[in-house]
């Protein structure tokens, strides 16, 4: 097993991140983590099948419209969703992933997190990657302690 820390690290250092869920109405929880990782430098893609744009940016309807790919997803939307998302990741190679979740169920479902695990895939089951690393701010850095019960020790 690796620690919550190695594994948001490695997920961090991808430079290519798609954000999935993320909203064309704003004030979701993805739409957070698309922004700051887009204003820290990362090149990040919004998917969304709903939509064209996000935030004046182009919105991707899956992964697989991705020109180039990408190294890691942030899998924002409703947990109904995640499977389908694991799979497509399983199917483009991508290995990285971090199901959102602060308070609350968030994007978490645990038999998509165990599908993408015995498919080679890393899980992050829990947290934000804005807790972490380059992305964390002060807020996010005491989130974290109020939420360390929905973040994995170990992924």
């Amino acid at each position: 097993m690796t620690t919550i820390k190695e594994a948001a690290d490695t997920f961090l250092a991808s430079r290519r991140i798609a954000v999935t869920g993320v909203s064309r109405d704003g004030g979701h929880g993805s739409n957070v983590v698309y922004e700051r990782l887009r204003d820290r430098g990362y090149e990040v893609f919004a998917v969304n099948p709903n939509t064209d744009e996000v935030m004046g940016d182009r919105s991707y309807h899956s992964l697989s419209e991705i020109d180039g790919g990408v190294e890691a997803v942030v899998i924002g939307t409703s947990p109904a969703h995640a499977q389908e998302t694991m799979e497509e990741c399983a199917e483009l190679g991508i290995t990285q992933t971090w199901m959102h979740r602060s308070f609350g169920g968030g994007s978490v479902d645990s038999a998509a997190a165990e599908w993408g695990r015995r498919h080679g895939i890393t899980v992050i089951d829990g947290g934000c990657p804005l807790m972490y690393g380059p992305t964390s701010d002060i807020g996010h850095r005491i989130m974290k302690v109020f939420c360390s019960r929905h973040i994995p020790k170990e992924v």
